[in-house]
């Protein structure tokens, strides 16, 4: 079985597949966005969807359910007022009207931990 992180303040365990996805996508710009889930019976936050590089923002929120809880990071490209090209990454916490609470919840309480697991900080 793949290694995982535990997340200490909600028991939840981050598989090393969204670690190493979102390296792939921070330092190799392999990935536009990932998709990431809670399995609620696993307590287990994995990978759910991956967007090439060619994919952009609607693609994503194309990607992101209406009826249930994620977590997104979306590498933003953008030219600055200098004519210099950067990049910023963005963490996102969907939770739509539509999802159930329980979901809302273990989402929310589970964010900053996931957050310290792929910038790499201890717990």
């Amino acid at each position: 079985m793949a290694m995982a992180f535990k997340m200490a303040t909600t028991g939840m365990w981050v598989a090393d597949e969204c670690k190493d996805s979102f390296h792939e996508m921070k330092w190799k710009k392999v990935h536009r966005y990932i998709v990431f889930k809670i399995d609620e019976k696993s307590r287990l936050v994995t990978v759910d969807k991956v967007g090439g590089p060619g994919e952009g923002y609607d693609d994503l929120a194309a990607s992101l359910p209406g009826d249930d809880c994620r977590y997104a990071v979306f590498d933003f490209d953008f030219v600055t007022a200098d004519n210099c090209r950067k990049s910023k990454i963005f963490f996102i916490a969907w939770s739509p009207t539509a999802s159930r609470i329980r979901a809302k919840i273990l989402y929310a309480t589970s964010k900053a931990g996931l957050r310290r697991v792929l910038e790499g900080h201890p717990l």
